[in-house]
């Protein structure tokens, strides 16, 4: 951790205790992820992490989510995680035309926490250190209004930005039809611009190219240009992380 953020961080302890909690499990690289998407404003940052850790909780008590909790959610086989990109993040991809908006809310929830928590997981070696990002790509090939969930879209950024801040590193999003651009418009509103900067739209050769160059094509499927096969997020083993 450089030297010229050593006093953001202890005043960031300092202010998390102040509002009764603790970071003494969390290290530096951690915490400036909460830093990062506060623009440094310690106090900010100290709500926010506050934030985090009652949120997680409250929605994941035992610390992570087990595949028993989210079955609906995983019997679609819709989420796919690949190795590692040329850039060292893990690969999750989402094909939409799998989903349909949920009935049960709750467990969408649990399960958006399930993808992002085991994607963070494949990319850690030995210990988590707590800088850890992802590539993600949303897939919009064939689906139909049927598919259309923009409520689970907010859910999903919304969850990335308020309680996995700085780890998306890039989301990618491909074969978008036509139709969907006003519904994506929609959406866009409930996001972040620092995470709507991550978000790369493909919609040309040229973009395709590029999208294949930087997640790189050992990590990426045949179906999307690469040399990989399609991996069904509860077929990949991973270690377990707890928060």
């Amino acid at each position: 951790m450089e030297k010229s953020h050593g006093l953001e961080l202890t005043q960031m302890r300092k202010s998390v205790e102040k509002l009764g909690f603790s970071t003494e499990k969390y290290g530096d690289p951690t915490l400036m992820r909460f830093l990062i998407a506060r623009s440094m404003d310690t106090d900010k940052a100290s709500k926010m992490f506050v934030q985090w850790l009652k949120w997680r909780s409250s929605l994941v008590p035992n610390g992570f989510v087990v595949e028993s909790e989210v079955p609906d959610q995983l019997e679609a086989r819709k989420i796919f995680l690949q190795c590692l990109s040329k850039t060292g993040y893990p690969v999750m991809i989402v094909q939409a035309c799998k989903h349909y908006p949920p009935k049960d809310h709750l467990q969408f929830k649990k399960f958006v926490v399930y993808l992002l928590d085991k994607t963070i997981a494949s990319a850690v070696k030995g210990r988590e250190i707590g800088n850890e990002k992802l590539i993600g790509v949303l897939d919009f090939q064939n689906i139909t209004y049927r598919n259309v969930d923009a409520r689970g879209l907010i859910t999903g950024f919304q969850f990335l930005q308020a309680y996995f801040p700085e780890r998306l590193a890039k989301c990618y999003i491909v074969h978008m039809p036509r139709f969907f651009v006003s519904v994506w418009r929609m959406v866009s509103r409930f996001i972040e611009k620092s995470t709507l900067e991550k978000i790369v739209i493909v919609t040309n050769d040229d973009e395709k190219k590029i999208f294949i160059e930087e997640i790189g094509e050992e990590a990426l499927p045949v179906e999307y240009g690469g040399k990989a096969i399609l991996r069904a997020i509860q077929d990949v083993q991973v270690p377990t992380l707890e928060g």
